[in-house]
């Protein structure tokens, strides 16, 4: 599918290709876009723009591998900006975005601004109001944080904004849906939360709505008065549980990757016009209607992972324009329509239809009992054997916390239990189903040790990661068989809580659990817990995470073999990923998490080389751990006042002293000795000081102006007063010129032979002490 900016790129080209004769470009409006070239650090695309280029002729449009440029008139007047970058980084800390705003006003007539990719950062100006000509905005792939200006809302005429892929947060504004003109919104891959404005649902002219990969929740508003909506694209949130009211001219529907649940709405089937449906990952039950295959538009259909139902017939016919279907990890019964079999279905047709119970002879699928019988999101404990077992575990019952880890390639669940207690409670149960209770549940004995299932639920492969669920007590006995200790990986204690916990003080938790969702984090994929009806108490809750295997970051560091230790552009890239979980923990969710207590044992590397951290303030774990330690904290914290953002800075800036160091750091003692090193080693121009400091595992290997960019930031990191420290913000835009840096270096190392260690300072400013505000 093509993003907006290929769109407006395809659009310019055309226009330039069909322009007529034209008159000069004004001498202001001349010199107003050599100004642009100035405040945008002159990107290559526009290398070729001087005071005498014919930029009403043509001669401002440039296509490249950098990046493309067009430039549209109107008589004597810019009436349009094309400029899109391949996503460069961001731009040197002397960059105003403002000044860029404020120059664009003097383009009175400017209808459509493309500044997209160019490494732009900082809050999006409210004076962008002031451009009242403007129609069309795209300024995606940049860096632009904050929220969404009031000022925009002065753009009466506003037809299309499109900022996707930026760091903007905030709520959606509700008045962007009074936008009279307003038909395409896309503000994809952001960080705004909350819900979705009422006012989208009567914005006047909206056609197309995208909203994905953000951090929203709550119920969509009703859309079924939106006359024009087509295209309609939340995936990759936390909305729900109802689905949204749709109008019938709908083409494109995605919903994937969300908490929508219930039955999908009778009138989907006769969404003649639909082109797009998917529901994946979500948590939909009840009746799958086989009329969404035969919809004369469908071409694409996708409800993998919920919980659907039903019987197909090998009869069951498909559209015509059908050529992507997923059904896989459902309920589903019977036989997979001969329209989406071989020799059946079209020969470019993708069909998945695995881990249902359909008449499937590859093996894929479960025996029919499992999909008759549905397991049930809670295990709910049944009568007085297992309240007595509950009685021998003392008065301080058992909320016990147990965290369980999704091996997918073995298709096991490696479970940590928290309290020895817990394991005794567990050999004083029943250590396999009996036949007597498999055949009184429909569950045989040999499906109850398959856990293929399960895993099949949770394999991170070309999915991603699965929308986060309840699981059932029955899964994971299965996964586990029965929680044996041939599974166990390992034993850790988070401390009990009071019996007095019920389901409802759980929920609170859960919801805040269920948001624990990024690619920097090792992400929970859903819980399990035990109720006893009696005495209406949970008696176990279980945690499910997604497995990774390659070690934590000390291994490929200090703790690493020769062949194994990151080299240095991978481990500013590891240091990048665990600012980027640090930003969600404290401002992707709400509340943020604060006082993680990171360290650097705790984040993990997968088979990408992505850090994740793997242990981080969960709530119910928390509460825990103050009522057993008394509220001890990281040992490498220098106070013990009140944690906040601050203090997760300090611990990173521990992590990152490690990681340039490749020195093992298990004291405060001694991460004050390697203070006064990294001191040392940056108070002059004397780079032999940086280059013994760092480890000498990657120090021939990295520009001498990356490692200085890290050790600084790094320093003011372990700042001793907390409000010296620097923002995950500033860390991050200093980490990521680092690794630009490093980049540049390399490949000049590489073109000329082999290289040598000199700076690569002539390629970028480096910044000193960036502070962007949060």
């Amino acid at each position: 599918m093509a993003t907006p900016s290929h769109l407006l790129l395809v659009v310019f080209t055309a226009l330039l290709a069909l322009l007529p004769g034209t008159t000069q470009l004004q001498p202001s409006q001349v010199w107003t876009l050599i100004k642009i070239q100035q405040l945008l650090n002159a990107p290559p695309m526009l290398s070729h723009w001087r005071r005498s280029t014919d930029f009403c002729g043509g001669g401002g449009g440039a296509m490249g591998p950098a990046g493309s440029a067009a430039v549209l008139c109107y008589g004597d007047t810019v009436t349009q900006l094309h400029i899109a970058g391949a996503g460069a980084p961001p731009l040197p800390r002397n960059f105003s975005i403002g000044a860029v705003v404020t120059t664009l006003s003097r383009l009175p007539d400017l209808k459509v601004l493309t500044l997209s990719g160019l490494g732009l950062w900082g809050p999006l100006p409210g004076k962008l109001g002031r451009l009242a000509s403007l129609e069309i905005v795209n300024m995606s792939g940049n860096y632009l944080f904050g929220e969404v200006p009031r000022g925009v809302s002065r753009l009466a005429g506003l037809q299309t904004l499109v900022l996707d892929d930026n760091m903007l947060g905030g709520e959606v504004p509700a008045w962007i849906g009074a936008l009279p003109s307003l038909a395409v919104l896309s503000l994809r891959n952001n960080t705004f939360q909350g819900a979705v404005p009422e006012s989208l649902g009567s914005a006047p002219s909206l056609r197309s709505l995208v909203l994905a990969s953000n951090n929203l929740s709550g119920n969509l508003p009703d859309m079924s008065r939106q006359a024009n909506l087509q295209v309609l694209d939340v995936g990759g949130n936390s909305l729900g549980p109802a689905f949204p009211k749709l109008g019938r001219k709908v083409v494109t529907v995605v919903l994937g990757r969300n908490r929508f649940g219930g039955g999908l709405p009778a009138e989907l089937s006769s969404f003649y016009l639909l082109e797009r449906l998917d529901v994946s990952w979500n948590r939909f039950v009840g009746p799958f209607a086989p009329a969404l295959l035969s919809l004369p538009s469908i071409r694409y259909l996708n409800i993998a992972g919920n919980r659907f139902t039903g019987t197909l017939s090998d009869k069951a016919p498909c559209g015509d324009n059908l050529r992507f279907v997923d059904l896989s990890l459902n309920l589903l019964m019977g036989s997979v329509p001969t329209c989406l079999r071989s020799p059946g279905r079209k020969p470019d047709t993708v069909v998945l239809v695995s881990t249902n119970c359909l008449d499937d002879s590859d093996g894929s699928q479960h025996p029919s009992p499992f999909c008759q019988n549905q397991a049930l999101a809670v295990g709910i404990v049944p009568g007085k054997e297992r309240k007595s077992v509950a009685g021998q575990a003392g008065f301080v019952a058992g909320v016990v916390v147990a965290i369980l880890v999704a091996i997918s390639a073995v298709g096991l669940i490696a479970f940590f239990a928290v309290r020895k207690a817990a394991m005794k409670r567990w050999e004083a149960r029943a250590p396999t189903v009996s036949e007597e209770e498999s055949s009184s549940t429909g569950y045989p004995s040999k499906m109850l040790a398959d856990a293929r299932y399960i895993s099949q639920t949770l394999k991170l492969g070309a999915l991603g990661i699965p929308s986060y669920r309840a699981f059932s007590l029955v899964e994971l006995e299965a996964a586990t068989n029965n929680f044996e200790n041939s599974h166990l990986l390992g034993q850790d204690s988070h401390g009990e809580m009071k019996r007095s916990q019920t389901a409802q003080s759980f929920n609170r938790h859960i919801e805040t659990i269920s948001r624990l969702r990024h690619q920097n984090l090792v992400s929970a994929l859903g819980h399990c817990f035990e109720y006893n009806l009696d005495e209406s108490t949970v008696t176990q809750l279980y945690i499910v995470f997604e497995y990774v295997q390659n070690g934590n970051l000390r291994s490929r560091i200090s703790q690493g073999t020769e062949g194994c230790r990151l080299t240095w552009s991978q481990r500013i890239s590891a240091a990048i990923g665990v600012a980027k979980g640090i930003q969600f923990l404290h401002g992707g969710i709400i509340p943020g998490l604060v006082g993680n207590d990171l360290r650097i044992t705790n984040v993990l590397v997968d088979q990408n080389h992505v850090a994740k951290i793997g242990s981080y303030n969960i709530p119910i774990l928390a509460e825990a751990m103050r009522s057993e330690q008394g509220g001890a904290g990281n040992k490498f914290q220098a106070d013990s006042r009140v944690k906040s953002d601050k203090t997760d800075i300090f611990d990173f800036g521990v992590i990152l002293l490690e990681v340039v160091s490749g020195k093992t750091i298990t004291s405060m003692y001694e991460v004050e000795i390697l203070k006064e090193l990294l001191a040392w080693a940056i108070a002059d121009e004397d780079r032999v000081r940086r280059r013994s400091f760092a480890d000498p595992a990657v120090s021939k290997g990295c520009s001498d102006e990356s490692l200085r960019t890290v050790m600084e930031i790094c320093q003011r990191c372990l700042a001793k007063e907390a409000s010296q420290r620097p923002s995950v913000e500033d860390v991050l835009w200093n980490l990521q010129f680092a690794a630009q840096v490093q980049d540049d270096w390399e490949t000049d190392a590489w073109s000329s032979g082999g290289g040598s260690p000199v700076s690569s300072s002539s390629r970028a400013t480096r910044p000193s002490r960036l502070h962007l505000s949060r």
